[in-house]
């Protein structure tokens, strides 16, 4: 086990709000929100940990009355450097907020400290009263005082729902998104080179408690084939746990997701697949689904095709690759792995794991041309989105569109392909390039580019001059750097 590692940006921004505290003497307040494991707890006690403040960190638990929730409360603060007397902190106060917070306001030390509240939300669904207590208290007694309050939580609407205009906490607290570990982190934390860091980061999502888990300088195949020993590994744990605390009961969300996962993209593939014996999911039933997975859940990405004209269909994915990677492979690993049967696991990795790296790769390789494009590194300097193309039949289906906005373009700056596999681009791929990018609306022969994204870069039949842009694992990786 390896300790704390990355997030250098995100230390930098809680720092920067306590020195705000420590140089205004009042109080700022920030809801931190981010998918479930994705380290939102370990990046704030690690805050804490290097702060060198006083802190209190209280975590909610899932389904505790509100005496609980409160009592709990208490025995944190009194646990915790902030008090000048520990004792003086009752132990209950009947299940009153308002009261626990005005214990708090009370036990606050006159230099600057932080209190953490993780789990906000289920706090919120524990209590109604919750999150007019917080404001009440926030306003008439914290915001005064020297004290850095962080609110975490992993449901994401709710915690965009905490400080929207028509909540208590409107306008209060600073909104920070917690995301996974970038492919250069998780390139640092192992010690790999750019292909092996980008295969870990896939079967990683990113999320730091299975990198924690995998041996430094250990290709991702490697890692696979060993963690299929054991059905209680972090690979198969922490997205197992993530389903089944999202959605534990198997309805049809868990359908949906499940089909996506299987590698069915389409609304109607979906509809098909999540259907049960009386056929398939109404699309009256199936649309709220997907809005509700994609808006507030976002545990699904929608992708629509980038061109000058409006096009269809829209295709769905998620957006969190280990959980892809769960449903599609690893769920059926640890199956063999609790059978007592590592051998049948391997075997299903062997097989299935170049096709999904293929797939997987895509929004990886899209994104990072996206962030060259913003920080002005491409040849294209007013390139602002990149996504792909596809027409209705998915004939043909062009990887990469560079554009100046999507999905919807005014203007159309390059066409690409994508090729992660052991062999390089080769002249056969470049001449189908050459035929099925014109058919993309607005691509115009005279200025739009070509970009080839590869794994193991251009075959020696294919003329560089041919290609505007090759894009390598160096580059994905370098896209996340600084």
């Amino acid at each position: 086990m390896r300790g704390f590692f990355g997030r250098g940006p995100e230390l930098a921004l809680l720092a920067k709000r306590l020195r705000r505290v420590e140089d205004a003497g009042s109080g700022v307040a920030v809801a931190l929100r981010g998918r479930r494991q994705v380290g939102k707890s370990r990046l704030v006690q690690e805050f804490c940990d290097r702060a060198g403040v006083p802190y209190m960190f209280s975590s909610a638990t899932k389904g505790a009355s509100p005496v609980e929730a409160v009592g709990s409360f208490l025995r944190d603060l009194r646990e915790s450097a902030l008090p000048a007397e520990s004792s003086m902190v009752p132990t209950s106060v009947g299940g009153s907020w308002p009261d626990a917070f005005r214990v708090l306001a009370a036990a606050l030390p006159a230099c600057p400290c932080v209190v953490v509240l993780d789990e906000l939300p289920w706090l919120s669904e524990q209590d109604g009263l919750f999150d007019g207590a917080l404001q009440t208290a926030w306003d008439r007694l914290l915001s005064s005082r020297p004290v850095l309050l962080l609110l975490l939580g992993s449901d994401l609407h709710m915690m965009e729902r905490l400080t929207a205009y028509d909540r208590p906490f409107f306008g209060r607290a600073d909104n920070m998104i917690l995301g996974p570990l970038t492919p250069a982190d998780v390139a640092e934390a192992l010690e790999l080179d750019a292909p092996g860091a980008i295969d870990a980061h896939l079967v990683t999502g990113g999320l730091p408690g299975i990198v924690r888990t995998w041996p430094r300088g250990t290709p991702a195949l490697d890692f696979l084939r060993r963690e299929a020993e054991d059905p209680a590994a972090a690979v198969f744990s922490i997205p197992e746990t993530a389903l089944m605390s999202e959605f534990p009961n198997p309805d049809a969300s868990r359908r949906v997701l499940e089909a996506v996962g299987a590698g069915d993209r389409t609304h109607a593939n979906i509809a098909s697949a999540a259907g049960g014996r009386e056929g398939a999911l109404p699309s009256g039933s199936l649309s709220p689904l997907l809005r509700r997975l994609t808006e507030e859940k976002r545990v699904l990405v929608l992708n629509e095709p980038v061109s000058t004209r409006p096009g269809r269909p829209a295709l769905y994915h998620l957006a969190d690759s280990n959980l892809r990677l769960y449903l599609g492979m690893l769920r059926a690993v640890q199956e063999q792995a609790r059978r007592g049967r590592p051998e049948g696991g391997r075997r299903l990795i062997d097989r299935r794991w170049t096709a999904w790296r293929g797939r997987a790769v895509e929004p990886l390789i899209r994104q990072s041309l996206e962030l060259a494009a913003l920080s002005g590194h491409l040849p294209w300097p007013e390139a602002e989105a990149v996504g792909g193309w596809w027409n209705r039949q998915f004939d043909p289906e062009i990887d990469l569109i560079g554009a100046d906005r999507a999905p919807l373009a005014t203007r159309i700056f390059f066409a690409g392909s994508i090729k992660w596999l052991a062999s390089p681009f080769d002249a056969h791929d470049l001449a189908a390039l050459h035929r099925t990018a014109p058919q993309v609306p607005g691509h115009d022969p005279a200025t739009t580019g070509l970009v080839v994204a590869s794994l193991n870069g251009l075959s020696p039949d294919v003329d560089t001059d041919a290609v505007d842009l090759l894009w390598t694992p160096q580059d994905v990786i370098g896209a996340w750097r600084p």
